[in-house]
């Protein structure tokens, strides 16, 4: 069970070629020439994961007919005229972070707050401020590179560990569930008991230090610099505002924030088990269950799409849905669609006692038509350059 730990240690840095590409801490990717717009019937006869990349200038460029034919998900792109930040969604994902700084620092210094309402939602949106990490780290919420920064100082605080550990562990592994040939870091295999709760009690004491043993070797390497100095200003940060607090009022910094703190940092590494186990990672679309209730992707900021996000990690969160439901359902096994994630844990945790078998869910996949996808260490190298 423990030996993923070690067949890890040397995979990542072994693929010096795609991790020495610059580390665009500021959410943006190296200039580049801009192409030349496409005549509309070359245009037309791209792949669609090729129309996806084009930069906004390009598809602006096209004429007005051939731009109302594409799928919304694809013409849409951060708006210019948004204040502040890079699209209007974003505000959602802001005011996630605010309330739950707020629950923390009520509990903090209000003694009528300590109560399990306001720890329970805290713990809730301690999680909900990892799914905004994860967010984050796709692609920056704000238009200013330095606000970008800050801002994973803040969300480092709500989680204590560096928001930036996403860009190796989630990025660039575990999206493509591969380490140059060796497993992802957080794959469901690092967890082996035939009593299922089990797996999902222990998976974040295997997985989580699988994961920042690779983030370390991964920063190791030549020509990371500024992810170091963004790391550890982050680790200041969360732990510096942590300990302070501690001096101050040791008690209720550890009851009323540590506990939520490391409640939302151990559920996003469980998300990993919880949205991989069972299927099948070789495949192209049935690598990834997804829970697709409307209410739950609202809070959850569309984070139950699972499969589209991982095989079109640039677009945008806000239009997943709809791209899940044009490209994901005609090649999905049923079977990894989930209505509630409260349901499913309850079914597979609780009321299953045994790990389920697995079985042939990219059947469906093989049966539908194809649709082309880059290869992963393309997207890899995408993903990364569209890190913010």
């Amino acid at each position: 069970m423990f030996g993923a730990a070690g067949s890890v240690k040397h995979g990542l840095v072994r693929r010096e070629a795609i991790a020495s590409t610059r580390e665009p801490v500021d959410g943006r990717a190296p200039a580049a020439e801009a192409p030349a717009a496409p005549a509309r019937d070359v245009r037309q006869s791209l792949p669609r994961d090729v129309r996806q990349s084009l930069p906004r200038d390009v598809r602006q460029s096209l004429p007005r007919d051939v731009r109302q034919s594409l799928p919304r998900d694809v013409r849409q792109s951060p708006s210019r005229d948004a204040w502040l930040v890079k699209h209007p969604a974003e505000w959602r994902q802001i005011g996630i972070v605010v309330l739950y700084m707020g629950l923390l620092f009520s509990m903090y210094f209000v003694p009528w707050c300590r109560n399990p309402l306001f720890f329970g939602g805290a713990c809730y949106f301690s999680f909900l401020n990892t799914v905004v990490i994860h967010n984050h780290l796709h692609a920056g919420i704000f238009k200013s590179r330095r606000l970008n920064l800050l801002w994973r100082g803040l969300l480092s605080f709500g989680a204590l560990y560096p928001a930036s550990a996403n860009i190796p562990s989630h990025n660039l592994v575990h999206h493509h569930f591969d380490d140059d040939g060796q497993p992802d870091w957080a794959s469901p295999e690092v967890v082996g008991f035939r009593w299922n709760l089990l797996n999902l009690i222990h998976f974040p004491n295997v997985a989580g230090p699988n994961t920042f043993s690779g983030v370390q070797r991964w920063a190791a390497l030549a020509g990371r610099d500024d992810f170091r100095k963004q790391y550890t200003y982050e680790n200041l940060f969360a732990f510096g505002v942590t300990g302070a607090l501690m001096l101050f009022d040791f008690w209720s910094t550890l009851f009323f924030i540590v506990l939520p703190q490391l409640y939302g940092a151990r559920c996003i590494l469980r998300i990993n088990l919880i949205q991989h186990d069972g299927c099948d990672t070789t495949s192209e679309w049935n690598h990834s269950r997804n829970f697709v209730g409307p209410a739950f992707n609202w809070i959850m900021c569309n984070n139950g799409y699972h499969t589209i996000h991982h095989n079109r990690a640039g677009v945008h969160w806000s239009v997943l849905h709809e791209a899940h439901d044009r490209e994901v359902v005609p090649r999905i096994d049923p079977a990894l669609e989930e209505r509630s994630m409260i349901w499913y844990l309850l079914r597979t945790y609780v009321l299953t006692v045994w790990r389920p078998a697995r079985r042939d869910v990219a059947a469906a996949e093989r049966a539908a038509k194809t649709l082309s996808l880059s290869p992963r260490e393309v997207r890899r190298a995408e993903a990364e350059a569209a890190s913010a």
